[in-house]
């Protein structure tokens, strides 16, 4: 999957977590899953946890914080969800 395809899965909605980065415009907070995977859970075992979740997701998490951390602005590019 392409890169901007799988930072299309990241989306900010106003509504939801204050406007932090989230998965697909559920109530997943890109940080949570973040958090789980520095806590050393495995992909594994997140997708087996979160079945609504697919493996892309997890990806499209890491590389948000890749380029968030390579200091691109990844937040103005991420949609945002319609009031």
């Amino acid at each position: 999957m392409a890169e901007a395809e799988l930072l299309a899965r990241i989306q900010v909605n106003p509504k939801i977590f204050g406007g932090k980065p989230i998965i697909r415009g559920m109530r997943i907070a890109v940080e949570h899953i973040l958090g789980m995977l520095a806590a050393g859970e495995t992909a594994e075992t997140i997708l087996r946890e979160y079945p609504f979740l697919e493996p892309e997701d997890i990806q499209a998490c890491l590389l948000f914080a890749y380029r968030s951390m390579t200091g691109e602005q990844v937040h103005e590019r991420v949609p945002v969800a319609k009031s």
